[in-house]
């Protein structure tokens, strides 16, 4: 029950990332992982402990990524 409701919230959340934090994010991960945008979130998203705001940060990234 839980996880259902955290993806929910998760989904609704995740449409009012800031553009502008999600430019700011794929910058830096670009610079951790050396231009490689998308496998850094994806490889950030398994870290444990993840907190879900940044959860719902790394995932809008790779959905702006796609969509460039």
């Amino acid at each position: 029950m839980a996880s259902l409701v955290s993806r929910l919230i998760g989904r609704l959340s995740a449409r009012w990332t800031p553009p502008q934090d999600v430019r700011a994010e794929a910058w830096a991960l670009g610079g951790r992982h050396r231009g490689r945008v998308v496998e850094g979130a994806r490889s950030e998203l398994r870290a444990p402990g993840l907190p879900l705001r940044r959860a719902l940060l790394l995932r809008a990234v790779i959905r702006a990524e796609g969509r460039s």
